[in-house]
């Protein structure tokens, strides 16, 4: 179900949760979540809302008003509900961003941000090491900010951050403290491992899109993982696995993330494989 900004009302028993952006018709969350809802047989109802900026107050005040169970917050929204919360993690805090709304008993509004997690945990769940090693993280909006923070809890060695504004790039560094460092082409080679976070990649006419990095940087001992997930082989990846480096698409950032979320609002751990295996059959459903 995808609903505009204005229609929130929903006259069914069901508790509602979504996902808040725009766009957002492209979104597999739905899928994903109202998955996981079913696995634990609960009366929930997860959608996706297209929400323009100037309505994002008024749409979150609404989802308020009628005890929804949880929302996830995507671009462009994830710096400007955080001024929407009563209160936020520490995480969410350091970010300026959140990309996970928890209603509290009080009526009072928590907001959170799993991406980082999400991000750590798909490197886990594919078994990479992080011990030692150096990560270079290629952006520096919402989410790119959310891996460098949660991959400076590790025992990385060091975290580069990888972006055309200088200015935006130091703010990003500054969340890996001393393991930081501002990174150019150059220190690409050098990376262990090599985070995208940024849009270049979403099909721009050609079958993985653009690149965000040159192929004669690249080198098999690197681990990539992209957080685009449409196309699920982006040309990054495309490029990566044709010299023998280990990838990971996007989609595994997706549900980790959103494993993270369910817990924060249902208090259930959901199997990442089935989660990954909803998705995949939306996909499958849309022809892709």
């Amino acid at each position: 179900m995808n609903r505009g900004d204005s229609a929130l009302d929903l006259h069914h028993s069901a508790r509602v949760a979504c996902v808040l952006g725009q766009p957002v018709a492209h979104s597999l969350s739905p899928a994903i979540h109202n998955d996981c809802f079913e696995s634990i047989s609960l009366n929930a109802r997860y959608f996706s809302c297209d929400v323009s900026p100037k309505n994002l107050e008024s749409v979150v005040r609404g989802l308020q008003s009628q005890h929804f169970l949880g929302a996830s917050v995507t671009m462009p929204h994830k710096e400007a509900v955080l001024s929407l919360c009563d209160s936020v993690s520490p995480r969410a805090l350091a970010l300026s961003s959140v990309n996970t709304l928890i209603p509290q008993i009080d009526g009072r509004l928590f907001g959170d941000s799993t991406d980082g997690a999400g991000c750590v945990d798909a490197l886990v769940h594919h078994g990479v090491l992080l011990q030692g090693k150096s990560v270079l993280v290629v952006g520096a909006g919402a989410t790119a900010r959310a891996c460098v923070e949660a991959l400076s809890q590790t025992e990385v060695e060091r975290i580069g951050v990888m972006n055309r504004s200088l200015e935006r790039a130091e703010q990003a560094i500054q969340l890996a403290g001393e393991k930081g460092y501002l990174a150019q082409l150059t220190s690409v080679p050098d990376a262990d491992v090599i985070i995208h976070t940024t849009p270049i990649g979403m099909k721009q006419g050609t079958p993985g899109g653009e690149s965000p990095l040159p192929l004669h940087v690249l080198r098999s001992h690197h681990v990539v993982l992209d957080a685009v997930y449409q196309p699920l082989e982006t040309q990054l990846l495309i490029d990566a696995q044709s010299i023998g480096a280990q990838v990971i698409d996007g989609l595994w950032m997706l549900i980790y993330q959103a494993k993270a979320q369910q817990l924060l609002w249902t208090g259930t751990n959901p199997d990442p494989i089935r989660m990954r295996f909803a998705a995949e059959r939306e996909l499958a459903r849309r022809g892709r």
